[in-house]
């Protein structure tokens, strides 16, 4: 196997961050959605238990928002594996290599190991839709937020609510698109497993040193 740096630092430091910053939001969101009813305490300032909560929602939010801004430049900036056409299935050959994906992860056919190197083209696809999911949870969210906050930041997405219909649709879509990522972060952690044990490449391990495995003779036969 011939070893091939894909994922530059910036696309893991992004990945790892961005794991972070939606673990982090999902914990501390579902909390302030549905807060527990918590009114016997000891000493006065543990009653603020609520309003740290959200404010380490909002930190982790700020986060998320500038960390996904890092990843659009690296879109552009990057090496091959991280530019935004590979995301998007412009082209008769990206659909047929989803197909290709569905028919390994659901119908579990002989899979040959991934000739794209970087993120299978299904992958690819899926991850271009978590960015619009992400996009849409960063206008949700600092649209709520702009309601409580004279920050100018937040201000900028106080149009949000009015173009969705209020701040009750605004903060469920807010809220479904939580359990949108818990979903996908479950069945991404599964598929990671089962790509890297059967392409046998360095799936798993890429995203911590950026390196992935390529067979000798496919090297050999894209130097001929």
């Amino acid at each position: 196997m011939h070893p091939k740096y894909v994922w530059e630092l910036p696309v893991r430091f992004y990945h790892w961050t961005n794991a972070l910053a939606v673990t982090v939001l999902a914990a501390t969101g579902f909390l302030i959605g549905n807060p527990p009813a918590i009114t016997a305490v000891s000493e006065a300032y543990m009653g603020y238990w609520f309003g740290t909560v959200r404010f380490i929602h909002f930190v982790a939010a700020y986060l998320f928002f500038f960390n996904f801004v890092i990843r659009i430049y690296w879109g552009f900036a990057g090496n091959k594996f991280a530019k935004w056409k590979n995301f998007i299935p412009y082209t008769s050959a990206h659909w047929k290599d989803m197909w290709d994906v569905i028919k390994v992860d659901i119908f579990q056919v002989k899979c040959e190991r991934n000739p794209n190197l970087g993120h299978n083209a299904l992958a690819s696809f899926t991850y271009f839709l978590t960015f619009i999911a992400f996009l849409l949870q960063v206008l949700t969210g600092f649209g709520i937020y702009a309601a409580m906050s004279a920050s100018w930041f937040p201000q900028l997405f106080s149009w949000v609510p009015s173009i969705l219909g209020g701040d009750i649709i605004t903060r469920q879509v807010h809220h479904l698109l939580m359990w949108f990522f818990i979903l996908f972060a479950l069945v991404h952690v599964y598929l990671v497993f089962y790509h890297d044990y059967i392409e046998k490449n360095g799936v798993m391990s890429s995203m911590i040193g950026g390196w992935k495995f390529q067979d000798k003779d496919k090297v050999e036969r894209e130097k001929d």
